[in-house]
């Protein structure tokens, strides 16, 4: 059994507890005391609110931890594939608390947040995190970069449940930022992290890894990857016809200005 397993199930058991505490209790008790509009929603439109805060906190958590294992974790930096994972250990278990969670509330609330790509996208995460708890430290810490999208992602959708323009100035900085922050750790690190892939390849280290992890660690990067694409193209488009509204507001404007 791999080392700290023990102590890395005790953190995942306590962050599934945490993220259950924040759907079912603080998210709703902090947002209707910060944003007044929060008591107005539909009950669905409450579940999702609630849904997405936990979302935004887990991803400021993880990413947090997730840089400063990269710049800072000389063991796992140094070995790709059998570096001493002990603190990546810690960000993957509170991550898997996370997905159990969110996963069991997707089902659970199915009618209002169900959304079957996030059922293969959490499923296809804890295949993949399960093989990282004694190995492969450095490209599971890796996925989790992408957790750096995820409150942009949010925020666009509370400024829309809260009836915020779409050509409001909040919006468009959020959407550009959105689009920006995601195609940098979402796709614009795809040939950095495949570079070290193939780089490991043929080597001792890949060899000792097994068929099982090996297949787990190609099956849910691709996977996940082609989400992360199919995501990126929807997010693009929606940027782009924000941009052209504004575009078109802005000659309707200069339009008017002529006329008066």
């Amino acid at each position: 059994m791999a080392s700290f397993s023990n102590l890395t199930i005790g953190i995942a058991v306590a962050s599934f507890t945490v993220f259950q505490l924040l759907f079912h209790v603080l998210s709703s008790w902090v947002s209707a005391r910060i944003t007044p509009g929060f008591n107005n929603l539909s009950q669905k439109r409450k579940i999702e609110w609630n849904s997405r805060t936990v979302s935004t906190f887990h991803a400021l958590v993880v990413g947090g931890f997730c840089l400063y294992i990269l710049l800072y974790d000389d063991a796992v930096n140094a070995d790709h594939l059998w570096g001493d994972p002990s603190i990546v250990k810690l960000n993957i278990a509170i991550t898997t608390g996370y997905l159990i969670s969110d996963l069991l509330l997707i089902i659970y609330y199915w009618k209002a947040i169900g959304d079957k790509f996030f059922v293969i996208h959490h499923l296809a995460a804890l295949y993949a995190y399960y093989f990282s708890k004694g190995l492969l430290a450095y490209f599971g810490n890796f996925r989790l970069l992408a957790e750096f999208s995820t409150p942009f992602v949010n925020q666009r959708w509370f400024f829309e449940v809260l009836g915020y323009p779409k050509s409001s100035k909040a919006n468009i900085i959020n959407g550009v930022l959105m689009t920006v922050v995601f195609f940098v750790v979402r796709i614009a690190v795809m040939p950095v992290y495949y570079s070290h892939v193939i780089s490991s390849f043929g080597t001792e280290g890949f060899q000792r890894l097994g068929f099982a992890a090996q297949s787990a660690w190609m099956i849910s990067s691709i996977v996940l990857d082609i989400m992360n694409v199919m995501w990126m193209i929807k997010i693009a488009k929606g940027c782009y016809k924000v941009i052209c509204l504004i575009g078109q507001e802005e000659a309707k404007t200069h339009r008017n200005g002529k006329s008066a």
